[in-house]
């Protein structure tokens, strides 16, 4: 496990603070970004015979695709990129949005959270990022927004951490708006 400083080298040498997704400048409001991290729904079991990446969701598991779809359609806000993992179970779960997405391997089983946070470009990506994978890397990389170190925290099948950036007397925040879990929207 490791800290990960969420502060970038100016060209001046300087430390400065990355942008945040909330802050005042010249008296307008600006959003940065948000990122909001889904678990891939239910999936059947792996054994030898399937390969991981080969695992589908079940019944259920589409089910909680389809309640936590529902309720991400009515908050995303328009501008938003989502990154899905190759394996099948992810694609199934995004799938559920009935919106575009980009597979994206850097966030693929075995993945961590530096490869999670590369890949969505936190926090510099003007706008929303939604990556949809799996665990540890997804609760790992959770503890790190929230905490400022990696741990082993557990993102429930089909749930999602909903992030922000903002600014408050001049200091960058990390914002949890919302965690919520498919048995949460029934």
């Amino acid at each position: 496990m490791y800290k990960y400083d969420f502060r970038a080298q100016s060209q001046t040498g300087n430390i400065t603070d990355i942008p945040c997704a909330l802050m005042l400048t010249e008296n307008k409001l600006e959003r940065g970004m948000d990122l909001i991290l889904w678990r891939h729904a239910e999936a059947e079991d792996g054994g030898a015979g399937l390969p991981d990446a080969k695992r589908r969701l079940t019944p259920r598991g589409e089910k909680q695709a389809h309640d936590m779809a529902k309720w991400l359609k009515q908050r995303l806000p328009k501008k938003i990129k989502i990154l899905v993992s190759p394996a099948v179970r992810t694609q199934q779960t995004a799938h559920a949005l009935a919106m575009p997405f980009e597979v994206e391997p850097k966030i693929a089983t075995g993945a961590d959270a530096a490869d999670l946070i590369a890949a969505a470009d936190w926090p510099n990506h003007a706008g929303a990022v939604l990556l949809v994978g799996h665990q540890p890397a997804l609760g790992r990389l959770a503890a790190l927004l929230l905490s400022g170190a990696e741990a082993d925290w557990s993102v429930k099948k089909g749930a999602i951490w909903w992030f922000s950036k903002r600014s408050r007397e001049g200091r960058d925040q990390t914002v949890l708006r919302a965690v919520m879990n498919p048995e949460m929207v029934r």
